[in-house]
């Protein structure tokens, strides 16, 4: 691989960051540590305890539990400090979402609030409307929702039925329809809407609870989550004034799309942080219960599981962390661009923040699983927290976007930057098909260091990742079943080198002894990765006509396999003697 900018979106596919250049769990200073903490106890000793009430929707209470949130500083991560914010890092933001997780309706919540409930007004309400409404949102006065999703227009928000009318004096908007499964609608102050302006404009407004015509509907029967508040909000003649139009009229989809990146990085750490609980309660319940003798934990199935959580979360920690750190990098490079200037900066990333959406949730979805195992029949029982974050979590793959949408938006994103030559993608690829055709493509040289054949197998991936595009764009299957295929192959990418990096720079840091797990973490993700990566370039290969590149494929990843079983009784020994995470 050619040394190139990897700063920008996609960028890291054509060049190979330095471990120094990555930000990584690891780097958090003592002050965001600090926020963690707070976030953390917080959920231990004034969530937890009272967990029974919020799954029963005592929205009092849950209303208290916000106001001592804001004044603990964990609503106005992101709310400027003219409006009595704290405008803290991304980084930030994202770890207090992380360490936020423990009850998931309580979450839910939470995040509502601050992030889709908040972030439309402060990067694009008027001066006059962030004045009058973000000082009371801080500190949990009043509570935010958002109201985008519709009966007939769910991924496909642009299809939204809702219409705005403005009145004949010119002095407010007319709006009509209806909304579904908004979050916190039950309780909310303030509602985000999205209309059609004479049916064609997409716009974003701001409604307050009290505004004529605007009611809620019942509380739904969810799987999971039953402690949040979701309605339908039904707007019946709802008038609302002109200066309350977050941003300009027929740009809603700005507003949008690209509160919804912001969402979906957050839902990344907010999943890694869900997980952890998971792992947590998993491995002190194998540590407690014993069977024919000796704790489970000593058993090697439960070994496995155990060291196969952590390492999908680490991965996944990885990839979320570098991503947040690239954007906070942006920013900062902008002077602390505000506004619509700062959503420029996260919208480059936002095939990444995909990725980590997808691939956080879905990490998620599997360690709840496992630890549900862990527990065995008592992980099916409700007086034990590993059955409700089974529950909670299964919604992470549906909302800001279901997987299925994110992997089309990666997919699509990809080949659209390939082919309108904002990257060399393409160009790189076939660098990559013509040494295939020479048989003069083998593995790069590993550098040296405890993770050198780690970047050689990710050296691997990227060049599949790149031929399998290429054959993708020269085809006409980017409407089937392909490009999710493609998108995998992104998000396997990404992760296996965020992973990688990680390792590599914690490895140089503490030494390898200290970051054996870490190393360990790395290789079973590169190798697993590489499995998995061959398997859907085959499948890509095939549909689109090129079974010519099979046997090449096969020469590209060929390799010494890693003693994985091996790696993972390490990973699992450092959990049962440390008896919590540990890196």
């Amino acid at each position: 691989m050619t040394q190139t900018d990897t700063t920008c979106g996609a960028g890291f596919l054509l060049g190979d960051a330095a471990p120094e250049d990555v930000f990584t769990p690891e780097d958090f200073s003592a002050e965001q540590l600090l926020y963690a903490k707070t976030a953390r106890d917080f959920m231990r000793n004034e969530v937890l305890p009272v967990s029974d009430r919020i799954e029963a929707k005592d929205f009092g209470l849950v209303r208290d539990l916000l106001r001592k949130a804001g004044e603990l500083g964990l609503l106005m991560a992101d709310v400027p400090e003219e409006y009595g914010g704290l405008a803290l890092d991304k980084a930030s933001g994202a770890l207090i979402a992380e360490n936020i997780s423990g009850q998931g309706s309580f979450q839910t919540i939470l995040s509502g609030h601050t992030g889709i409930g908040s972030l439309p007004l402060v990067y694009y309400g008027s001066q006059a409307l962030q004045a009058r409404y973000l000082p009371d949102m801080a500190v949990g006065a009043k509570i935010g929702c958002y109201a985008l999703t519709e009966p007939a227009a769910g991924s496909d928000a642009l299809a939204c039925r809702t219409k705005a009318v403005l009145s004949a004096d010119g002095a407010h908007y007319v709006l009509n329809g209806t909304k579904q499964f908004i979050t916190n609608a039950g309780f909310a102050d303030l509602f985000t809407v999205f209309a059609k302006v004479d049916g064609q404009h997409f716009t974003g407004f701001l409604l307050e609870r009290e505004t004529p015509g605007l009611s809620v509907g019942p509380e739904e029967h969810k799987m999971g989550l039953k402690g949040s508040s979701t309605t339908t909000v039904i707007l019946d003649d709802a008038r609302v004034p002109v200066e309350n139009v977050l941003g300009q009229v027929g740009q809603g989809h700005k507003i949008a799309f690209n509160i919804l990146n912001i969402g979906r990085f957050k839902i990344g750490a907010g999943a890694v942080g869900q997980g952890k609980w998971a792992l947590e309660y998993a491995l002190a319940y194998c540590l407690e219960r014993k069977q024919f003798g000796k704790r489970i934990a000593e058993f090697g199935a439960i070994r496995e599981k155990l060291a196969e959580m952590f390492v999908r979360l680490y991965s996944a920690e990885a990839a979320t962390y570098r991503t947040i750190g690239l954007i906070d990098r942006l920013l900062q490079a902008g002077d602390g661009a505000h506004g619509e200037a700062a959503l420029r900066s996260i919208e480059e990333y936002n095939l990444e923040c995909a990725a980590v959406k997808v691939v956080g949730s879905e990490v998620l979805g599997y360690v709840v699983d496992e630890a549900v195992q862990c527990f065995g029949g008592y992980g099916y029982c409700a007086e034990y927290p590993v059955e409700a974050l089974y529950r909670d979590s299964r919604i992470a793959r549906i909302y800001e976007g279901t997987n299925e949408i994110n992997r089309l938006l990666i997919a699509t994103q990809l080949l659209r930057r390939a082919g309108r030559s904002q990257l060399p993608l393409l160009e790189a690829a076939a660098e990559v098909e013509r040494a295939l055709a020479e048989s003069t493509t083998a593995a790069e040289q590993p550098s040296s260091g405890p993770v050198a054949t780690e970047a050689t197998l990710v050296a691997t991936l990227k060049r599949v990742l790149l031929l399998c595009l290429k054959a993708v764009a020269e085809s006409s299957q980017t409407a089937t079943m392909v490009p999710a295929r493609l998108a995998d192959l992104f998000a396997l990418v990404y992760v296996a080198e965020s992973t990688r990096l990680r390792a590599a720079k914690d490895a140089a840091r503490r030494g390898v002894g200290r970051a054996a797990g870490a190393v360990a973490a790395a290789r079973i993700t590169c190798e697993s990765a590489q499995e998995r990566a061959e398997s859907l370039a085959r499948q890509v290969l095939v549909a689109t006509g090129r079974r010519d590149l099979l046997a090449g494929l096969g020469r590209l990843t060929a390799r010494e396999p890693a003693d994985v079983l091996a790696l993972k009784e390490l990973i699992a020994a450092r959990l049962v003697e440390a008896e919590r995470w540990i890196v």
